[in-house]
């Protein structure tokens, strides 16, 4: 996929959808955030690895110059449009000049390249795409079938996955995504993790075992679904391992 056609195409239509939004109106899938707030962090975030990507960032120790350096928060719309629109305008002009496998920073200890913000800023502006239209009520636009399969490769590779270092993983259940539209299936193994500052749910990738629970729907509903955006998914299977895979989604992102 052209990943950035999909984060200026995604980003924008975020702007277009908000632009007729109230910017005080609750966010459904956000429910701490308003419009507004919902184009703050999208801007946010893309003059963060903006920033990481233009100084070649390798260390968590060089972060807080960035942090210093990014500007106020604007107060008006108008100016607040205009700072995102440069903030991803930079984003991708970063990311055409590096490739995947060059070094970089990221929150992601097993993945420290440039590919890993590129996948990670594909989805989360598309998936802030889908924040901004259930915010402004409108139905959801598609996901093309090669983002939604991304996404979900992303969140059963790395967003299910952290606990703690020192968090004792106990397996659950063994389940099934299965896309109903394309040939493609994820199979996950779900359980919990507690360690000395709590405890939470995980779900990793598994290889080969049996599935004792489904999930079926469209590869975009299972994005949508996986992503904590969108419910039209069917789950069928054991009892346990049913509520093991729904505590996981249930957790967030």
């Amino acid at each position: 996929m052209d990943r950035l056609a999909v984060i200026s195409a995604q980003s924008q239509r975020l702007v277009d959808v908000l632009a007729g939004v109230d910017p005080d109106r609750r966010c459904p899938t956000c429910p701490d955030w308003s419009a507004a707030d919902l184009l703050w962090h999208l801007t946010e975030v893309h003059l963060f690895w903006g920033a990481i990507l233009a100084r070649n960032i390798l260390s968590s120790n060089e972060l807080l110059d960035i942090q210093e350096a990014k500007p106020a928060r604007p107060q008006s719309w108008v100016d607040l449009v205009a700072l995102r629109t440069d903030a991803t305008d930079k984003l991708v002009k970063e990311l055409a000049a590096k490739g995947d496998e060059e070094p970089l920073w990221s929150w992601w200890p097993a993945d420290q390249t440039v590919g890993f913000t590129r996948r990670m800023q594909t989805y989360e502006a598309t998936m802030h795409r889908v924040d901004a239209e259930l915010a402004a009520g409108l139905p959801i636009t598609p996901i093309a079938a090669d983002v939604a399969a991304g996404a979900i490769d992303h969140v059963v590779d790395v967003m299910w996955d952290p606990m703690p270092a020192d968090g004792d993983y106990r397996a659950e259940a063994i389940v099934e995504l299965v896309a109903t539209d394309i040939d493609q299936r994820w199979l996950v193994e779900t359980g919990r993790w507690a360690g000395s500052n709590g405890s939470g749910r995980r779900a990793v990738r598994a290889q080969s075992a049996t599935a004792r629970a489904t999930v079926a729907g469209t590869v975009e509903q299972l994005a949508l679904w996986a992503w904590t955006r969108d419910d039209q998914v069917t789950l069928a299977g054991e009892v346990d391992a049913v509520e093991s895979i729904k505590s996981v989604v249930k957790q967030g992102i």
